[in-house]
């Protein structure tokens, strides 16, 4: 059984840094892609971060790039996201996700990911 529990989101202020995360279980962990998703009142769920555990290749999206890094902790099966110099507008519920097999061309479609984990709240004032 697949799990994936998220953690350490939160309400700060803008310009301020929070880190998520995602704690794997239930899966060869080294075989997945795993994204970061978000998802605002009233918007469709984006990819922020991604990256193949297999390879480390990494993926960001425009909106990020800069200030969010992914990285990912073999050890203990644990996925991060440190997110710096928020924003307001990244103010949203974020996911974890996970799928078997690459990234490439499909790690900001939700559709393509097949484990969720119940998400994070993530508040940016300005």
């Amino acid at each position: 059984q697949v799990q994936l529990v998220e953690s350490g989101g939160g309400s700060v202020q803008s310009g301020g840094s929070l880190r998520l995360s995602c704690a794997a279980s239930g899966y060869t962990y080294n075989m997945y892609c795993m994204v970061w998703f978000r998802q605002a009142p009233g918007k469709e769920r984006e990819g922020v971060a991604g990256i193949y555990v297999g390879g480390g290749s990494t993926y960001y999206a425009d909106s990020v790039k800069g200030r969010f890094t992914i990285s990912q902790d073999n050890t203990k099966n644990t996925l991060y996201l440190q997110m710096n110099s928020l924003k307001p507008e990244d103010t949203a519920m974020y996911y974890c996700a996970a799928r078997k097999g690459g990234c490439s061309g499909v790690w900001e479609r939700a559709y393509f990911f097949n484990y969720w984990g119940q998400g994070t709240q993530v508040t940016v004032s300005s």
